[in-house]
């Protein structure tokens, strides 16, 4: 729902900075009264507030998702795998391992992310840093 808002959102921004040659920020400044801007910038606020938790509960979905998945493979296949251990350390209570396997899959993701990143320029050369 909000991304086509967002990408909408930074058309027109683009757009206002290339024709006038300063950024939104500026041109909102030149043309409305303080007033009326502190209370954008309060709503803007909110709205990132609220954004923000969305996407965090998204992620924690998806975090779900995975390790459900994760699961259901390794019972199947019986395999004994990192989707158990997370499963039997959240009902042992038992931080340590949670943090580990949290600390060692964001590692992961973002070194895929970034060895992604950089394969771009070999894949495709007309792209630049």
């Amino acid at each position: 729902f909000s991304f086509p808002l967002m990408v909408a959102i930074q058309e027109v921004a683009a757009e206002i900075g290339r024709v006038t040659g300063a950024g939104i920020a500026r041109n909102m400044r030149r043309h409305y009264p303080r007033p009326l801007l502190v209370l954008m910038v309060g709503l803007l606020l909110i709205a990132n507030i609220v954004n923000l938790g969305a996407d965090l509960a998204a992620m924690g979905a998806a975090v779900a998702l995975l390790i459900g998945g994760v699961v259901v493979t390794e019972t199947v296949f019986a395999i004994p795998g990192i989707g158990r251990l997370v499963i039997d350390s959240v009902q042992r209570h038992d931080y340590p391992v949670i943090q580990s396997v949290l600390l060692l899959s964001a590692g992961v993701y973002v070194l895929v992310n970034l060895m992604i990143d950089l394969s771009y320029r070999w894949f495709d050369p007309r792209i630049s840093a």
